[in-house]
């Protein structure tokens, strides 16, 4: 997912901002060739330890890089051969590749006048067909492809003479599949949408000197030779090698080869740059669906975390509150009320409960009515007497006053209002 969204903001990123004084990156940052025939190999150089034979390698390597030349021994022949169907012709003859570990290994292996850039840990030798390598290249993640890439050099030094330089760079990126990487699309679409695809006549002997310019030099030498090993196939390329190998000028041969001329194939190609690099497969493609999906899902992802922190944010002050408040509470009861007047600390006052009723007005007692120890003394003779039992008073009756009229004193608290008096 993050690489995908890398890519996007590389794509979208204004043209502009792309730096001009950056070197070529990946394995061009990192490998050589030296095209001079006039060096003269010598005698084995004295750091060799070893050596591995195959079918058509011969494999030199010190005591450190035993164990790589090993395992190189075991893949090489069929590095070989996908060469071979690419090119549609293998090159005579056997290659030799040097392995050291280490700086001064790797310079100790050199050619005598040949010595390795300070930034290059693989070296090819195409006229003496002869590779150097630091073997602790080979265990990165670009050590093959660099490998392959000093091998293509050494397999077109070998099969004819002359080529253009886009021409070698292009088979080699194609050979070692490059041209996939996300740089080279990226370089590809910087040019198409600033105009600055290159003449392939102008590539044919010097690269540009602009380092992001030679980013763009690298993509479309792999791409246009993609596109033309996928549209005339192998053949016509085993063709083109037989006629440069021949002593053909490269653009006569070509003619031959692919039935047309390099201006003419060049426009083809230039016409449909912009079908497969420029915006338009990027808004119909359904790698932008996928791209737009990522992006979505991290945008929620980060709102969804933001959502989460201020809401345990909210809860934690809630917390500390309550906390507070607690503490508050608890130190209030232990200290209890305050005295009055000098006296001992009351008790700490209880809430008194409201029950019901508890705002009707009561009215004040009258003086007649008596008491309730009085009222309870007297209950003793009415007892006795039967008067106020219940089954004297029939269901609805008010009770009857002496007069035999039915009457409520008038001084009866209000709990129920008057009745009018019956004559």
């Amino acid at each position: 997912m993050l690489r995908l969204f890398a890519f996007l903001m590389m794509l979208l990123a204004s043209p502009g901002v792309f730096a001009q004084d950056e070197g070529p990156r990946g394995i061009h940052a990192t490998e050589a060739v030296v095209t001079d025939t006039a060096l003269v190999p010598h005698a084995r150089p004295s750091i060799v330890a070893g050596e591995l034979k195959t079918q058509r390698f011969l494999i030199l390597h010190t005591a450190k890089a035993a164990g790589a030349a090993r395992a190189l021994a075991t893949q090489i022949e069929g590095v070989r051969d996908n060469f071979g169907a690419m090119l549609g012709r293998d090159w005579p003859g056997t290659t030799e590749i040097r392995l050291g570990v280490g700086r001064q290994e790797f310079e100790a292996l050199a050619l005598p006048g040949g010595k390795p850039p300070g930034w290059a840990v693989a070296l090819a030798y195409p006229g003496h067909q002869i590779i150097l390598l630091d073997a602790l290249s080979l265990n990165g993640a670009e050590g093959p492809t660099t490998l392959r890439h000093e091998l293509a050099h050494v397999a077109l030094g070998q099969l004819a003479k002359d080529w253009p330089r886009w021409f070698q760079e292009g088979v080699a990126q194609n050979l070692t599949d490059e041209r996939y990487s996300v740089a080279h699309y990226t370089a590809l679409f910087r040019a198409v949408t600033q105009e600055r695809v290159f003449h392939f006549e102008d590539l044919s002997d010097e690269w540009p000197d602009v380092p992001a310019d030679v980013e763009i030099a690298y993509a479309q030498s792999a791409a246009f030779v993609a596109y033309l090993t996928g549209k005339h196939g192998a053949a016509a390329m085993g063709l083109l090698v037989d006629g440069v190998r021949a002593g053909e000028p490269f653009e006569q041969a070509f003619g031959k080869a692919f039935r047309t001329s390099l201006l003419l194939e060049e426009q083809d190609w230039r016409e449909g740059l912009a079908a497969r690099y420029g915006w338009l497969p990027l808004t119909t493609s359904s790698a932008l669906l996928w791209l737009t999906a990522s992006v979505l899902c991290v945008a929620a992802f980060w709102r969804r975390m933001r959502q989460k922190a201020a809401r345990m944010t909210e809860l934690a002050a809630e917390d500390a509150a309550e906390d507070a408040a607690l503490r508050l509470l608890a130190a209030a009861r232990a200290a209890g009320p305050l005295p009055v007047d000098g006296a001992e600390p009351l008790s700490p006052a209880l809430p008194w409960p409201e029950w019901p009723g508890a705002t009707t007005p009561v009215a004040p007692p009258n003086p007649s009515t008596p008491s309730q120890p009085e009222a309870l003394e007297g209950a003793p003779e009415a007892l006795e007497s039967g008067a106020g039992r219940p089954e004297d008073v029939e269901a609805g009756e008010e009770p009857e006053a002496p007069s035999g009229e039915f009457e409520l004193d008038d001084e009866a608290p209000s709990g129920r209002p008057p009745k009018p008096t019956l004559h």
